[in-house]
């Protein structure tokens, strides 16, 4: 369970980026964090990883306030693939920045090397094993930044901005590698600007302005609203809008083709 009681954050500069923040995100769940840049997304979820300290209100994790824990130890239980993963990378080969976090946290050396391998395979980063990783492209750093983390197999998976630098095959490998994550009971939260990438996996949606959740809910009831939206700079999926555009305007309840299409795979 993370909790966020209160929470209020403000830069050394004066400038407030989190107000009041209350949340709760339970073991298992898939949370997408929509806004515009600035909202404070990225602010939030590196509360979670204990990077941030709230100014106010409190932030805890497995019922443990992070100010009482290290972020060494906030690491193990959190993994977080930042939106410039340039932030990240600093070994001298993919390889060694593959075992660097699995031999922090004590794995013997046999599963450091399958752990490895079946992550290089994962996100088909095989053929760069004994490059450096400032050579890959920015779409390749992604990759391998979540390949590291799921290596040492986290319960919560933070992805920051997953789809920037990512072709349409890549993508819909996230999107498996996330569902994957969720049938086995992790917590994903993702914070993305992506909102067609988002849409199929109807995640939670929180969409955030100012520093505030504006709105928090399944993603067919939050994707709906779109005067909300568009005070947050969110679009709408296309699919949302052009049914409401179709139907008439806003408030025809939304009927998605993919729950029609099981339904009368169900009466076959």
């Amino acid at each position: 369970m993370i909790e966020f009681r209160g929470v209020t954050f403000i830069h050394q500069n004066g400038v407030k980026a989190l107000d009041s923040v209350s949340l709760a995100v339970s073991p298992g769940e898939t949370v997408a964090i929509v806004g515009e840049n600035g909202a404070g997304k990225t602010t939030l979820v590196k509360h979670v990883t204990g990077l941030l300290k709230p100014t106010e209100g409190s932030v805890l994790v497995d019922g443990r306030d992070t100010r009482e824990q290290s972020t060494a130890q906030l690491s193990r239980k959190v993994g977080v693939a930042f939106q410039n993963p340039d932030h990240q990378l600093f070994s001298e080969t993919v390889e060694k920045e593959m075992a660097f976090a699995l031999q922090n946290f004590g794995f013997p050396q046999g599963s450091v090397e399958k752990r490895i391998t079946r992550g290089l395979g994962l996100f088909g980063l095989e053929q760069y094993r004994n490059v450096s990783p400032l050579v890959l492209s920015g779409g390749e750093k992604k990759r391998l930044t979540l390949a590291c983390i799921l290596a040492w197999d986290p319960e919560v998976v933070i992805l920051d901005e997953p789809t920037v630098g990512q072709d349409a095959i890549q993508k819909e490998k996230l999107a498996g590698t996330i569902r994957m994550l969720s049938s086995a009971g992790k917590t994903v939260i993702v914070v993305s600007h992506d909102i067609e990438f988002l849409w199929p996996m109807q995640p939670r949606v929180v969409v955030m302005k100012r520093g505030r959740v504006v709105a928090d809910g399944p993603a067919k009831a939050v994707m709906l609203q779109k005067e909300l939206l568009d005070s947050a700079r969110v679009v709408q999926p296309q699919l949302v809008a052009l049914f409401e555009e179709l139907a008439g305007g806003p408030g025809i309840p939304f009927v998605d083709p993919l729950d029609v299409r099981r339904w009368e795979g169900g009466r076959r």
